[in-house]
């Protein structure tokens, strides 16, 4: 059974679509350290580099810690303490692919970069490089992030950029096309609300139907950022 990292706050509708899956489900704890609206989610707090590794923020808590660890996922505790504002909290959020990892290297965490220097680095101005993007397999995103999209595209990645808008973030002006969603597998993307009421549907239905990837919806409502969701 796989397991999904998940904001704490998703709502109750949520958990049943991922539990109807067959996905074992952990809850991000709030994080204190940073601004509320972003305090649970997931890609704030953690980085999985590999099927058997991530990097978390090291004052999350024993509990959450000690439930991945649980999964037989080795551990790293992060060097840096986040803070509440940006860019002092986007030390965990960065892009990891196969043969690349997307961030803007000023702010990565060195307990990060020291476990993707086998990668080739892609650096950008954004910092919060994983909201930002959707990954949807290792050579192909979805981005409103204009910096990210053009140095993506520069290393041959097939990068969809979508206008900004039209996701909801409680407590922002609007949220992140990579917040609001995650592959569950390597076929199948769950988003957080349901296409059909996202202004920009037809192309992000178009990309996923040229990388062969289903979407699914765990609510009937608009898209909204909850943070990426990490799959284990």
């Amino acid at each position: 059974m796989k397991t999904v990292i998940v904001d704490n706050r998703i709502s109750e509708l949520e958990k049943y679509n991922l539990k109807k899956l067959d996905l074992n489900i952990i809850l991000t704890p709030i994080c204190k350290d940073i601004s509320f609206p972003i305090s649970g989610h997931p890609d704030e707090v953690i980085c999985k580099v590999s099927d058997k590794l991530m990097i978390i923020y090291k004052n999350s808590t024993s509990e959450f810690i000690a439930s991945i660890k649980n999964l037989g996922i080795h551990i790293i505790k992060s060097s840096n303490t986040l803070e509440n504002e940006y860019p002092n909290d986007v030390a965990l959020n960065g892009v990891v692919l196969k043969d690349f990892f997307i961030h803007n290297i000023k702010y990565t965490d060195p307990s990060l970069y020291n476990n993707i220097l086998d990668k080739t680095i892609i650096n950008v101005k954004q910092g919060y490089t994983k909201c930002s993007t959707a990954v949807i397999n290792d050579y192909a995103l979805m981005t409103s992030d204009i910096g990210i999209a053009n140095s993506a595209s520069k290393f041959n990645l097939d990068v969809l950029l979508l206008p900004p808008g039209d996701i909801v973030l409680p407590g922002f002006e609007y949220g992140f096309i990579g917040g609001s969603c995650g592959l569950i597998n390597k076929n199948i993307l769950a988003f957080y609300g349901n296409l059909e009421k996202y202004k920009f549907k037809n192309k992000v239905l178009n990309f996923l139907n040229k990388h062969n990837i289903k979407p699914i919806y765990l609510s009937d409502s608009k898209l909204i950022d909850r943070g990426s969701i990490i799959t284990i």
